[in-house]
């Protein structure tokens, strides 16, 4: 081989390219941000419209229904969720992953332009993000005192923190949680405005123009440009008293005379507790692509600087939460698996090899191919991060498979009396088809994981080209570095007779014992080619048996991750006021506190996603102690919560393992159409249904509960007659109850106030007081109308909200699943949906982990087809032959025997994970079937039978068949006990594969000779048939018996075996002759 050769010849040029690959490697290491998770730009954007005042079925029809039309029209949506809400609405759309985010939002940007004409009025302009699913705060802060109130911490916050914070690298946004700025409250008594004669609109009036200064243009003059200001801005808080807002009878009228002026607190929007304690939060967001490490330090930084330098003595500044620390722990959790799995394979090349210079050689294999693989990463514009960790991790006796497959065929060519220089070369060359071929095969297998369709593929996507570019190096490392070593490094071991400590003796009894077991294993092979329909008939029944255990495997989307994080969300009646929603979280905050397994606790009440807090939501993020301090895991500890939190009543609530709140149950059946009462009527049955079946628990409806609201209904004629409009009343009404930012007032302090006018707390909290609320002057007696003069009032109910996909509304019925849920859970979902009936215009959909599951089996089936033509391909290329590659392949299907015996073993699940396992194991278990076949060939072309040539080959290909399976198994095997915390995800992908490998190589080393011998005999018949080949004279004469088919006969077969054999032996031979060939291999074995 032409790499071989060059480096054998020129050992300190393969030195230095050695060393140039991991010079490069480990500079590129240092650069490569780490991430937890590939960062994966979903095309998402959403559209968030206020309309103040509006009910969600106004939202609807006036805003939401005239923008899904218009959003309808843009190619390549995937799906448009709405959601209508009182006095907002939000659209959201979804775009094919192969539409950049860009492209996505100046599309919409485009059509909204278009659009927004036609909505009403009083919508205010349409607030256009990129929306990200997955989104989380990557640190969140805590602001505390003892002697401060919220207000004081708030504007602290405002004044030396938040600025700080916002300016750090990679910061996306930054949020105050809880805080409650100041402000100058002005207070309207309806009574006394209405006894003075005063409309509100003077008061407003005489406010704003008195509470700001105001720019009057600029004056140029030669050189010099003045600005011109008014100084028009009341000096003092108590000079609002004294503002003249009117006239009557010409005394004038001061704003005391109808408010009541002090400096106070906004309303709180949101509030935050720590541990059960009121405090003040801060939670950061990164933007798309930045280092979360970076940003988090740069956040924990600046806040530290502020606590010291900008903040009075007595204010903290604590972290609540970091995604640092996951990312570290995770990333170091994966580092210790590798290198554990490092030793564990260097450690079989040892055992087999007895050798410790043969296994520096082997083993060095391992660190230049994961540090140049680095470089790739680096180009490739990858992070390290758990997927490109695993897939080194996955990869350890991968990589070090070919540099043992060299190495130890190297060595026997060194005990059969080569020079090294010789054995280097012959043996390199001798097992290069092999070993290039089963490369070949694992990166066709990887590339096919790495080009799966939809976010699952985006997200395999840096795994499977990790593990090509690290098995591709480690075949250059194979064929270039092992050769030169063995040429140029003298190993004593190998000498005959050579002395050896106690270790080396010790391994040598081992050795023994294998030897012993290699002729156990010929046995076998020999009855079993003497029993070859036996031998099938047991494959196939071991096959078909294997699947009696998959219902008890069980399946779903993504295996538990133990991280130590549990998310409570909650959500109170509709119409529940802040301090309403705050009461009842912290009830559930008390119990939890007696809980020993939580450390800490973390509740937001008001914030939720994009478009979408209320004052009736809240989540509790729960940090569990460490793992070895509890007995049960994350998604355990979730579970037990729910029976707790079924015991308060007129609660929704949702429990999830993991930090993602809000994510929905695993179960979700969504259905769609346009009648809400229809809608619920067909979410009822759909519930009672899922009650029949075993395992679903919590069943819940996304229909809300019906929100109390005041109607009120203006006499047309009499506020016409008034002058007066059903805007005019809202405007009003909105200032007096919700309150009214009328200007922005600086105090003496420099200190920026908003002037909010507004009714008395206890006015605006009764609906009798409604009916007071002057609402305009009568333009005849100049008397004060009250509200009640012109409108009937009356409390009634309406929807909280309106969901809506793909232009109809929706309704989704949501449920959990017991630990104990069978394994056909998600398809006895499908059979529901499947036979239930719905109306003419409905129709189901399925959510939660039964969609994600089906578009994951989808993705993952096409991909393993994919993954075994490419193997073929590679093989037959390979090979030079059609049927070879079939009996090679005999291997993929007995894989699967481990893998189902595996995942039940490990007590894991088909998933997601499990299958990327099955997929990777396509390239791996063909490995052994190529050594043998390869190393048969090879016989057969020296001029031995068939039978003779898998005998042989058997006996010269075990060892590092089972050097090279073991490698790998152990390699695997810390990923596969989860010893480290937060690494129990991975751990289906690693029972999948060690089970497959297992019984594969198990079953291989038997079944695929005696297919090979089936289908050499149908390539005979099939060469019968067809007619001969033109000679070729310049090939020498083969070496034949008489009892050989004629030759023209055995060269016609147009490559359906092994297609460099222009003739061969025929393998046809007694039952006689296979006995005594095998006999004398054992004998041989026996004196060895």
């Amino acid at each position: 081989m032409f790499l071989t050769r060059t480096s054998v010849n020129n050992p300190v040029f393969t030195t230095m390219v050695m060393l140039a690959i991991t010079i490069f490697g480990l500079f590129s290491w240092h650069r490569l941000p780490v991430e937890h998770m590939p960062d994966i730009d979903v095309p998402a954007v959403a559209i968030v419209i206020a309309y103040d005042g509006a009910s969600p079925e106004a939202v609807e029809n006036d805003v939401i229904k005239p923008v899904e039309d218009s959003m309808a029209t843009i190619s390549g949506i995937d799906v448009i969720r709405s959601t209508a809400q009182a006095g907002q609405a939000t659209v959201l759309m979804q775009f094919d992953l192969g539409i950049s985010p860009a492209e996505a939002m100046n599309e919409v940007r485009d059509k909204m332009a278009t659009v927004q004409s036609s909505l009403p009025d009083a919508a205010e302009t349409p607030t256009i993000v990129k929306f990200d699913p997955a989104a989380t705060p990557v640190i969140s802060l805590a602001i505390g005192s003892d002697h401060r109130s919220l207000s004081e911490l708030t504007r602290l916050a405002e004044d030396h923190l938040l600025d700080r914070l916002r300016n750090v690298g990679g910061v996306g946004s930054v949020s105050l949680v809880g805080g409650v700025p100041a402000q100058v409250d002005v207070i309207i008594d309806p009574e006394r405005l209405a006894a003075q004669g005063i409309p509100l609109s003077e008061v407003r009036t005489a406010i704003a123009d008195n509470a700001e200064n105001l720019p009057a243009g600029t004056i140029t003059g030669g050189a010099r440009s003045q600005s011109i200001q008014i100084r028009g801005a009341l000096a003092d808080v108590g000079d609002f008293r004294d503002l003249i807002i009117g006239r009557q009878g010409g005394q004038p009228i001061r704003l005391s005379e109808v408010a009541d002026i002090r400096i106070g607190a906004a309303e709180a929007e949101s509030l935050a507790f720590l541990d059960g304690k009121p405090a003040l939060a801060v939670d950061v967001m990164k933007v798309q692509g930045a280092n979360t490490i970076d940003v988090t330090d740069g956040i924990a930084n600046a806040a530290q600087s502020a606590e010291r330098n900008l903040m009075p003595g007595d204010v903290r500044i604590e972290i609540i939460a970091s995604e640092a620390d996951a990312v570290r722990d995770s990333v170091a959790a994966v580092q210790n698996m590798l290198i554990e799995g490092a030793i564990l394979s260097v450690l079989i090349v040892f055992l087999f090899l007895n050798s410790w210079r043969s296994t520096v050689i082997t083993g060095l294999a391992l660190p230049i191919s994961m540090i140049g693989t680095m470089v790739a990463l680096h180009f490739l514009g990858f992070t390290l991060n758990i997927m490109t960790l695993m897939a080194l991790s996955l990869s350890v006796g991968i990589l070090i498979d070919d540099a043992i497959v060299v190495r130890e065929n190297i060595t026997r060519h060194l005990e059969a009396g080569k020079s090294h220089r010789h054995a280097a070369l012959d043996g390199t060359a001798e097992i290069g088809l092999a070993v290039t071929a089963t490369t070949l095969a694992i990166i066709a297998v990887f590339l096919s994981v790495a080009f799966m369709e939809g976010i699952l593929g985006r997200f395999f996507l840096q795994f499977g080209v990790t593990v090509s570019v690290a098995v591709l190096i480690s075949l250059f490392v194979a064929f270039t570095l092992d050769p030169m070593l063995s040429s140029v490094w003298n190993d004593p071991a190998t000498h005959p007779g050579a002395r050896r400590g106690p270790v080396g003796r010790w391994v040598a009894r081992l050795d023994q014992s294998f030897d012993r077991l290699t002729g156990h294993y010929l046995s076998v092979l020999r009855w079993s080619l003497r029993h070859r329909l036996v031998t099938l008939a047991m494959a196939i029944a071991l096959f078909l048996g294997s699947f009696a255990l998959i219902p008890m495997i069980g399946a779903e989307f993504l295996p538990a991750e133990d991280d130590g994080r549990v998310s409570i969300s909650i959500e109170t009646p509709p119409g529940s006021s802040l301090d309403y929603t705050a009461a009842r979280v912290r009830q559930i905050e008390a119990k939890l506190g007696e809980m020993l397994e939580i450390a800490s606790t973390y509740a937001s009440i008001g914030t939720a996603g994009v478009g979408t807090g209320q004052r009736n939501t809240a989540n509790i993020g729960i940090t569990l102690v460490p793992q070895a301090q509890r007995d049960a895991s994350a998604t355990e500890f979730a579970a037990s919560l729910r029976p707790m939190l079924r015991r308060y009543p007129g609660l929704r609530t949702e429990v999830s393992a993991g930090n993602a709140a809000g994510g929905g149950k695993p179960v979700q059946i969504i259905v769609l159409g346009q009648n809400s009462e229809v809608l619920r009527r067909i979410g009822d049955q759909v519930a009672g249904r899922l009650a029949d079946i075993p395992g679903v628990e919590d069943i819940s409806s996304s229909m809300r509960q019906t929100r109390p609201e005041i109607g009120i209904e203006p006499d047309r004629q009499m506020a016409s007659e008034l002058g007066l409009t059903a805007r005019d009343l809202s405007a009003v009404l909105a200032s007096m109850t919700t309150g009214e930012t009328i200007a922005t007032w600086t105090a003496p302090d420099s200190q920026s106030h908003d002037v909010v006018m507004r009714l008395a707390e206890a006015d605006r909290s009764r609906v009798a007081t409604l009916g007071n609320l002057p609402v305009g002057i009568g333009s005849g007696n100049g008397q004060i109308i009250r509200l009640d003069q012109i409108a009937r009032i009356e409390q009634r109910s309406g929807p909280d909200e309106i969901l809506r996909e793909q232009l109809s509304r929706r309704i989704t019925i949501e449920a959990n699943l017991s630990p104990d849920a069978p394994g056909d859970v998600h398809a006895q979902l499908s059979r529901l949906t499947n036979e239930m009936e719905l109306p003419e215009g409905y129709r189901f959909s399925l959510g939660g982990d039964t969609e994600q599951m089906a578009e994951a089996g989808a993705s993952a089936v096409t991909a393993l087809l994919l993954a075994v033509a490419c193997i073929y391909l590679v093989l037959a290329s390979q090979f030079g032959s059609i049927l070879q590659p079939l009996a090679i392949m005999m291997s993929l299907p007995l894989s699967l025997i481990g893998v189902i015996v595996g995942l039940w073993l490990g007590g894991s699940s088909l998933n997601v994970m499990s299958a990327i396992g099955i997929i990777m194991l396509m390239g791996l278990v063909v490995k052994n079937a190529i050594l043998l076949v390869d190393n048969a060939n090879q016989q057969v072309r020296q001029g031995l039978n068939l039978y003779d040539s898998l005998v042989s080959a058997a006996r010269t290909r075990f060892r590092p068949i089972a050097m090279t399976t073991l490698a790998m198994i152990l390699g695997m095997l810390p990923m596969a006990l989860s010893l480290h915390e937060g690494t129990s995800q991975n751990a289906p992908m690693a029972h999948a594969v060690i089970g497959g490998l297992v019984s594969s190589t198990l079953l291989t080393l038997v079944v695929v000779p005696v297919m090979l011998t089936y289908l050499d005999s149908l390539g005979r018949r099939v060469a019968r048939i067809l007619p001969d080949p033109p000679p070729d004279h310049s090939l020498p004469a083969p070496r034949m018996p008489a009892t050989d088919p004629p030759g023209a006969v055995a060269t016609a077969k147009l490559a359906l075996l092994q297609a460099r054999d222009v003739e061969r032996p025929a393998a046809h031979l007694s039952e006689f002759r296979i006995d005594e060939a095998a006999d004398k291999l054992a004998r041989k074995s026996s004196a060895g």
